[in-house]
């Protein structure tokens, strides 16, 4: 049984975008994760969380990141679900992921072709 698309008709245009592309996107979904378990709000956190796995699982689905690419992608989706079921994770760790993550973001801004 498959589980559900949160982020329906994405998955064909995801395989277009670049690694940053993708590990920006993660990124924005690994932020509101870690804004909503922060506030406290467990729909939204549940919802985020959802939507953050399914971007990872994509960007590891994608063939063209093999070997040390896709197991960084991996060791960084490990990571963020230690973030909220792991009690041994440092209070630190979410800020850490976040700055990780935004440097991708950065990263694909640079990428887009300036707008006329």
């Amino acid at each position: 049984m498959m589980t559900p698309t949160i982020h329906a008709g994405l998955a064909e245009r995801w395989m277009k975008f670049s690694l940053m592309e993708q590990l920006g996107n993660v990124g924005s979904e690994v932020g509101r994760t870690i804004r909503a378990h922060t506030s406290g709000n467990g729909t939204r956190f549940n919802q985020a969380f959802a939507r953050a796995l399914e971007l990872f699982d994509m960007t590891i689905a994608d063939p063209r990141w093999r070997g040390p690419r896709r197991r960084e992608i991996c060791r960084a989706r490990e990571e963020f679900c230690r973030l909220f079921f792991d009690e041994s994770v440092s209070a630190h760790s979410a800020a850490g992921l976040e700055r990780y993550f935004l440097h991708f973001a950065v990263a694909a801004n640079g990428q887009r072709a300036p707008r006329p």
